[in-house]
């Protein structure tokens, strides 16, 4: 891991990160890369489509999320599945696993503290694990220590948990989290002995970068399993509709400042990023920033991999998976 800083050119220079992503310092060799397909968006393209049932997202809050952070403010729980109760969390995983799915992610909304109210689902999530043997990931939102060791118990397969580096953007946001608790959250997660993924958001201060290279700061301090870099982008209804999403060179600094700092560790490009021409922009960054998964990729940037001798593997699960090729 090396040690970050802000003198580096490509940082301030837009024409030096180009030269720098188009050099290839940073393509992995052998080149692969791993493109994630998970079930939670209809998509077909020429290459693939996804396959319904398949690796599926529950919501354990339904659309209900007491932080309501000005970004999301619960809309996006609304993409999921509502399992309120236990009974219903296991009802789906069952018919999950008996329509051939392979696993899912449970996420719900937050409380005001940052965390999500796992508590009542424990004994449900570890009898999903021993049960049906599904691959079962978990949004934590702010942890402790006790309750990362329940999740340890449970075989839960991997956390996510999104880490802002900012008191600003924090404050911004509306809800009163500081960055000690994402430190905390991590280490307990590490001393529990959970596999853990970190997610990054570009772009949440309006679209500019504030507190991303701190993100990477905080998560260095620990040992993630893999790490998710994902982009701002204004939700419709929200406080923030009409701040400026992230700028693609913005994202492509954050994912390689990821790579230099975790060298060996599987580095994703997310599903939540811009839509069209610059959707595609980030993922020809991302892939000569030496990133090992993109999730929903483009018709273009698998074409561009083949053409370039990419050993090429399609997934069809969530991106932060990617975890799994490097234990």
């Amino acid at each position: 891991m090396i040690e970050l800083n802000h003198t580096r050119n490509w940082e301030k220079n837009s024409n030096e990160l180009l030269n720098y992503l188009n050099s290839g310092t940073l393509i992995p060799q052998p080149k692969v890369i791993n493109f994630y397909i998970p079930s939670f968006i209809p998509l077909k393209t020429k290459y693939y489509k996804t396959i319904p049932n398949l690796f599926q997202t529950y919501s354990i809050t339904g659309k209900q999320c007491m932080l309501k952070c000005k970004h999301c403010e619960g809309k996006i729980l609304g993409s999921m599945q509502p399992t309120i109760t236990p009974k219903s969390l296991y009802q789906a995983a069952y018919t999950l696993k008996k329509e051939g799915g392979i696993g899912c992610l449970i996420s719900g909304g937050c409380q005001i503290d940052g965390s999500i109210p796992l508590a009542q689902f424990l004994p449900t999530i570890a009898r999903i694990k021993n049960e049906l043997d599904l691959e079962v990931f978990v949004h934590t939102g702010i942890i402790n220590l006790e309750t990362a060791k329940k999740l340890k118990k449970a075989k839960i397969d991997l956390a996510l948990i999104d880490v802002i580096g900012s008191e600003n953007t924090l404050g911004k946001l509306d809800n009163k989290l500081k960055l000690i608790d994402y430190k905390n959250s991590l280490k307990a997660l590490q001393k529990a002995g959970v596999k853990f993924v970190p997610h990054i958001i570009v772009g949440l201060n309006n679209g500019k970068l504030e507190g991303e290279f701190n993100s990477l700061r905080i998560i260095s301090s620990t040992k993630p399993s893999a790490i998710v870099i994902i982009a701002f982008i204004p939700i419709k209804g929200t406080n923030m509709e009409k701040f400026q999403t992230s700028d693609p060179k913005d994202v492509a600094k954050v994912l390689v400042a990821t790579r230099l700092t975790f060298p060996k560790t599987g580095i994703a490009l997310g599903c939540m990023r811009q839509k069209g021409k610059e959707r595609k922009t980030i993922e020809f960054y991302a892939l000569k920033a030496g990133v090992d998964a993109i999730a929903f990729p483009s018709e273009e940037i698998i074409s561009y991999a083949k053409s370039q001798d990419y050993k090429i593997v399609f997934h069809y699960s969530c991106c932060a998976q990617i975890y799994s090729e490097f234990l």
